[in-house]
């Protein structure tokens, strides 16, 4: 398995992330996965057996019960591994027990200790902007955190742009703990994020982690043109299928991957995130899985590398539009 930097950290993690999402599986997370304690522990076992060291969750996948599986999953290796988890979501009815105020974040902080069983946190993520809560105030709890041993680097989720440089200044300001990580949604069929959030990570150093790299499933070749779509899969299912890109645009992309993927002797889902590991500003690419095969084989992304050819390939097929102002700059940058 291959290291990368975490952002402009001196930490080093698998460029490969093993997500925890599917953990639990109470609610919602039940259409994501219904992973039980001993499924866990099975998983987990395979990522750390193959190298994988850099583990990721949230205390509101299945309400604590993914943060308290991964935990228990861990054991004593724990100290042999980088561990992230977020905060910002509504854990219970009490009013205060959500968003990114100071009194959430410290309790969201002291709780998630508990159930993962250890007394620091290698990457503390703020999940999503918080309209109600000044910035500074995010910004001095987290850092109070880091100060505190607690927490050792700090990143957030979710944020667009403006969001993210409001976030980085402020710290900037106030001498305090920068974010040095984005968790972003990233893929070969939605790839919005180069408008804004990969330029504004290569400028300011930070590395991004992305989430459902092969959209929801749609990666990995299951889905096909004219052909029956798999039971029980999440974009078989209207309520769950909450990605929303263009599907016959995202089928010649399959059929491309297909194609690169068997050159390489891999599969279509090793090509999707081998595609994404090319790209500079990722840092690593957060996988979850269902079964010990997927996981398995995802790992083998790391064995091969794309050629350059391949991801120009790929680069035209996927192209997202040039959207205002990029196309006006375009347009200006030739009078220099």
């Amino acid at each position: 398995m291959k290291m990368r930097m975490l952002g402009n950290s001196g930490l080093k993690v698998s460029e490969l992330c093993f997500g925890t999402m599917t953990f639990g599986g109470d609610g919602y997370w039940g259409s994501i996965g219904k992973q039980n304690q001993n499924d866990a522990n099975i998983l987990v076992g395979i990522a750390l057996d193959h190298g994988i060291n850099f583990f990721d969750t949230a205390d509101i996948y299945s309400w604590g019960k993914s943060e308290e599986m991964l935990g228990k999953a861990l054991g004593i290796r724990r100290k042999d591994i980088i561990l992230a988890t977020k905060v910002r979501g509504k854990m219970s009815d009490q009013p205060n027990d959500v968003g990114l105020s100071r009194h959430h974040i410290i309790e969201g902080c002291n709780a998630s200790l508990k159930r993962l069983g250890t007394d620091y946190i290698d990457l503390y993520q703020v999940h999503n902007w918080d309209h109600l809560t000044p910035i500074e105030e995010t910004i001095e709890a987290l850092n109070d955190l880091v100060r505190w041993g607690k927490v050792r680097y700090i990143g957030c989720s979710n944020y667009s742009g403006w969001q993210l440089m409001k976030a980085l200044a402020t710290s900037e300001k106030y001498n305090q703990s920068k974010f040095i990580t984005i968790q972003s949604y990233y893929s070969l069929v939605n790839r919005e994020l180069e408008h804004e959030i990969v330029p504004a990570c290569l400028d300011q150093g930070m590395g991004i982690l992305i989430w459902s790299p092969l959209a929801g499933g749609f990666l990995t070749g299951k889905y096909r043109r004219g052909q029956v779509r798999p039971a029980n899969a999440r974009r078989s299912n209207a309520e769950e299928n909450f990605l929303q890109f263009d599907e016959e645009r995202g089928f010649n992309i399959v059929e491309e991957l297909d194609k690169i993927g068997k050159e390489n002797k891999a599969t279509v889902s090793q090509a999707a995130l081998n595609y994404l590991l090319r790209k500079s500003a990722v840092s690593s690419v957060v996988v979850g899985v269902r079964t010990s095969d997927q996981l398995k084989d995802i790992v083998k992304t790391s064995d091969w590398e794309m050629t350059s050819d391949d991801v120009k390939r790929l680069d035209e097929i996927s192209k997202p539009p040039r959207i205002y102002p990029y196309w006006m700059q375009d347009f200006m940058r030739g009078e220099r």
